[in-house]
């Protein structure tokens, strides 16, 4: 199961690795800008507001409002999930989607599927945390399994 709070975006152009920062008891690496800032979330993602809502409704239980919140629940091993969402769009393109909740790696994939991965590659802006991720690192920090293995070592 994944915990995540986070925005996804199609890789800023110039994006470069950044400093690692310790994020749930993980030192993780981050993106940032050749400048040295955070990335500027220009490049908007492949798809249309429409083409991906027509695809979260082909999900199984999904919603999907017209202005773009959606919700998609679930039971994994008798544990009730919800994962909602946000999307916004820039000039008729998807501009970026606000994600929050808990999901299996599955839903996720399938949600991310409606943004044109994998053939584009995406990132993640982590909500509370203020910081960007690429995928890898991004899976690694929403993992409950290892969340919790953390919150227990403690």
């Amino acid at each position: 199961m994944l915990e995540l709070h986070a925005n996804v975006y199609a890789i800023p152009e110039g994006s470069i690795n950044g400093p690692e920062v310790a994020l749930r008891g993980l030192n993780l690496p981050t993106l940032r800008s050749t400048s040295g800032g955070p990335p500027a979330f220009l490049v908007t993602l492949p798809v249309s507001f429409e083409q991906m809502q027509a695809s979260l409704l082909e999900l199984e239980r999904s919603d999907c409002e017209p202005d773009g919140y959606f919700l998609i629940t679930g039971h994994e091993e008798g544990v009730f999930w919800r994962l909602n969402g946000h999307m916004h769009e820039y000039d008729g393109q998807m501009h970026r989607v606000e994600l929050h909740g808990e999901c299996p790696t599955a839903t996720l994939d399938s949600v991310l599927r409606t943004m044109g991965w994998p053939a584009v590659e995406l990132v993640f802006e982590l909500v509370k945390e203020g910081v960007t991720l690429r995928e890898a690192a991004f899976r690694t920090w929403a993992d409950t399994t290892r969340i919790e293995a953390t919150r227990l070592a403690q």
